[in-house]
């Protein structure tokens, strides 16, 4: 893959990202242990300004995307966001307890004592995409402030009015040395991931991942990367056809599909396609009784992504692929300012269809048949590991086979995207879809460093006793042999 080409940023912000990393830096030394106090005090001041302007939140994500329901902001990326919060505020305490650990032998036996204690790492840079343009900042945040670190931030650019919202949000409650923001193009993202923090969250598209890791590679900066991928469905012969599709489809159709963790294809019984048409049809005829100028069917974020949609869709029609246009008030969309995108099935696409290819984001869902379950597992195995997989069925040895001859960032069973809602379960992917996970106590590890300690008691000759002192002899001896036997 060819180097990506240097994209200049001003002097002025590049100069204004090194101090405020530097600030942030020497205040994090110089208040030394950071206590559980000041950690709730952080995660209340962030969860104080999200309830603040939640509805302000709401307004410039509208804004940005065109039209994007009020609720779907206030449920995804608000109350998401202050859940998180919540839960570290609520565990934090007991995530930062020294954690025991055993002593070799005979070291144990000698008042040896081993233990973990969880350190911050320090700044983060946290870079967030576009599509939960707030919840993307906020919920690894979260798990950030509750490790006791501080944080840059660079939201999206595509989402400019909600970018300029969080800094002010953020301005509001924080001092820049605990958390700061750096709005602005590809240009600032690119130097804000070239600054040499002490840990880097990115979520986006794996490309993109793959520069952000080149760059933090050159400063020895660990990275945890939330990527995406095609996320299979898989339809069992044991589920409830109708239960399965509805709840798809609902999961498929929030945020009109623009989610990293969104069903990307369906596998379904070939004898099943025509009732899974039927129902997703009846399904987003129900929630959707109209679409164009409907306030709770969300628009493409901007042209490009309306484009990539209409790539997928051009090419399926080149190729003669049966597509399914769920149109429930049979409107035009010609007159369309919004750029909105009708739910579209495709029906059994050539895997080297563009809709096969690359992660959708978008309202378009390929469904492919098979004839035997076994079919299934060997296709997802053929392809880059997703960020989620599901499986829909009541057949406990089919289920098995899903959760142990498949591998994803996270699974739901008997239904989508659940799994990311949880906020106790770890939340990441695996290989292309992303590394390293946040959530819970996972999260609250990431962003913290493991120390491990080792105190050696008062006046015992350990070295000495257990044979490491020279001149080696009798103990040295007796050491080794204990220890290379079988």
């Amino acid at each position: 893959m060819n180097a990506p080409q240097k994209i200049l940023v001003d002097t002025e912000t590049e100069l204004k990202m090194q101090a405020a990393l530097q600030a942030q830096r020497d205040s994090y030394i110089a208040e030394g242990e950071v206590s559980a106090a000041t950690r709730i005090d952080r995660i209340d001041r962030a969860i104080n300004v999200l309830v603040k302007h939640s509805e302000a939140i709401s307004e410039a994500m509208n804004a940005d995307f065109g039209c994007r329901p009020r609720q779907v902001n206030l449920m995804t990326d608000v109350t998401g966001s202050i859940e998180c919060l919540k839960h570290s505020k609520k565990h934090l305490k007991s995530w930062m307890k020294v954690e025991k650990r055993p002593s070799m032998f005979p070291l144990n036996l000698l008042g040896g004592r081993s233990s973990i204690e969880y350190q911050p790492k320090g700044v983060v840079g946290v870079l967030a995409p576009w599509n939960f343009p707030l919840g993307m900042v906020f919920e690894p945040l979260a798990n950030v402030l509750a490790a006791g670190n501080r944080a840059m931030i660079k939201p999206s650019e595509f989402t400019p009015a909600t970018s300029a919202l969080i800094a002010e949000m953020v301005a509001e409650a924080f001092d820049p040395t605990e958390l700061t923001v750096f709005a602005g193009g590809p240009e600032v993202g690119q130097a804000f991931s070239s600054l040499p923090f002490d840990h880097m969250i990115f979520t986006g598209a794996t490309s993109i991942a793959r520069h952000i890791m080149g760059a933090a590679a050159r400063n020895l900066v660990p990275v945890t990367l939330e990527l995406g991928g095609k996320s299979p469905v898989v339809v069992s012969r044991s589920a409830n056809l109708n239960e399965a599709v509805q709840r798809i489809m609902v999961g498929k159709m929030l945020n009109a599909g623009q989610v990293c963790i969104a069903p990307d294809y369906l596998m379904v019984p070939e004898e099943s396609l025509d009732q899974v048409i039927e129902q997703a049809t009846a399904v987003v005829n129900e929630m959707y009784p109209t679409i164009v100028n409907n306030d709770q069917y969300t628009a493409m974020v901007n042209e490009r992504h309306y484009q990539r949609m209409m790539d997928n869709l051009n090419d399926a029609e080149k190729r003669k692929i049966k597509m399914v246009t769920i149109n429930p008030a049979n409107e035009d969309f010609k007159d369309n300012p919004a750029q909105k995108l009708p739910p579209t099935l495709i029906i059994n696409p050539d895997d080297d269809a563009i809709c096969m290819q690359d992660e959708i984001f978008g309202p378009l869902l390929p469904i492919k048949t098979y004839k035997h379950f076994e079919e299934t597992i060997g296709y997802i195995n053929d392809r880059p590991r997703p960020l989620a997989a599901y499986y829909f069925g009541y057949d406990k040895a089919e289920e098995k086979r899903f959760l142990t001859g498949t591998t994803s960032g996270g699974v739901s069973i008997n239904d989508v995207m659940f799994h990311m809602l949880q906020k106790d379960l770890p939340f990441g992917g695996v290989g292309p879809s992303g590394m390293g996970a946040y959530h819970g106590i996972e999260g609250f590890k990431t962003f913290s460093h493991a120390k491990g300690i080792y105190r050696q008691p008062k006046r015992i000759p350990v070295a000495k006793l257990a044979g490491f002192m020279p001149p080696y002899g009798p103990a040295s001896e007796k050491n080794i042999k204990d220890k290379v036997k079988r």
